[in-house]
């Protein structure tokens, strides 16, 4: 029994196929988590979707390209790649599936030494993997309790720094951004979410340039997709971006948790 995590495969589901080949992926004991982004921009995101949702050992934490297939799924309006998934006739099992994905995964490898925490863009330093696991929770539960709401408000890039005391819509919408869409920080955790280069501008870092390295010693991974033009350098072994631009014509890549091997096919 092994675990993968694997990268944006953003509709590519030929060469997610060949991946789980390639890993020789056994549904019936292996398990896989996406690290979001199952759609858009590739070809075949209804057939991604299909195929994870029949695959109980398949699952995924919130991306934000999952997040705007959820949005128009909730106004049933198809745009663009998403047009054809807003219009499937299974297109509420989707939604069902998707909206129910968490936005934070933590596993163990088998020898549960290394501790692996899983989400879309990255934890920012501010947020403990309590703090975080905690916020993601809280989004989450507003995201099936009230979805509609939820989806219709999380759009925008403020407010662009935590607060404790944010409520309501701007508290949702800044733990999304900071789970779902950051990449560089400020050294008080303001978000830049124009940035999409791998080049911080004065004043900010990349999010995992942490100042702490406390996660050495208690064998802690973070495990993110998002940032394709980083092309997974992080020059970080404890971070451990997954999404190498497949859709770019890049890799599709995997990583096996116990024992950090990567695992990757061309487009």
């Amino acid at each position: 029994m092994s675990t993968y995590v694997i990268g944006d495969v953003h509709g590519c589901f030929d060469q997610f196929i060949r991946l789980l080949d390639k890993i020789e992926y056994d549904s019936k004991v292996d398990k896989i988590i996406l690290t979001g982004d199952l759609v858009n921009r590739g070809p075949e995101s209804l057939a991604v979707l299909n195929y994870c949702i029949a695959n109980k050992n398949i699952t995924s934490v919130l991306g934000n390209h999952d997040l705007y297939l959820l949005y128009l799924l909730n106004i049933n309006k198809g745009k663009g790649d998403l047009k054809t998934v807003v219009e499937a006739k299974n297109n509420m099992q989707i939604f069902e599936w998707l909206i129910t994905r968490p936005l934070l995964i933590q596993i163990s490898d088998q020898s549960n030494k290394n501790k692996f925490i899983i989400t879309h863009a990255g934890i920012p330093e501010i947020w403990s993997i309590k703090k975080a696991s905690e916020l993601a929770q809280e989004v989450s539960m507003a995201l099936t309790s009230n979805a509609s709401k939820i989806l219709k408000t999380m759009w925008g890039d403020d407010p662009k720094i935590w607060r404790e005391s944010l409520e309501g819509n701007e508290r949702y919408r800044v733990i999304i951004n900071y789970l779902t869409r950051m990449r560089f920080l400020s050294d008080a955790a303001s978000l830049d979410l124009e940035n999409t280069s791998i080049k911080a501008i004065k004043g900010f870092k990349p999010w995992f340039d942490y100042d702490s390295e406390s996660y050495q010693k208690m064998n802690q991974y973070y495990v993110f997709g998002h940032w394709a033009s980083l092309n997974g350098q992080t020059n970080n072994p404890h971070f451990i971006g997954l999404d190498t631009g497949c859709v770019w014509k890049g890799k599709l890549t995997a990583l096996r948790v116990d024992d950090l091997e990567k695992i990757s096919v061309q487009y």
